[in-house]
């Protein structure tokens, strides 16, 4: 558990500074075509499909290869 809580830290620190210093290196996330967004006069509803899908990829592998023995 412990491993993880610092493994889960470090990403969290890694992104931060990245959203710090260079917030325009993830502007394309939440606008990939497939990324549903509808709008009208009252509300906006934002369905980010395709950057969830990639997400959960890019997850996957990041987890098999830290947990993989």
């Amino acid at each position: 558990m412990a491993k993880w809580l610092i493994g889960a830290g470090l990403v969290l620190l890694l992104l931060g500074v990245v959203l710090h210093f260079a917030p325009g290196l993830l502007s394309w996330f939440g606008k990939l075509p497939g990324d549903i967004r509808i709008e009208s006069e009252r509300s906006r509803t934002f369905i980010p499909v395709t950057s969830m899908i990639i997400l959960s990829v890019v997850l996957t592998v990041l987890l098999n290869l830290f947990f993989r023995r």
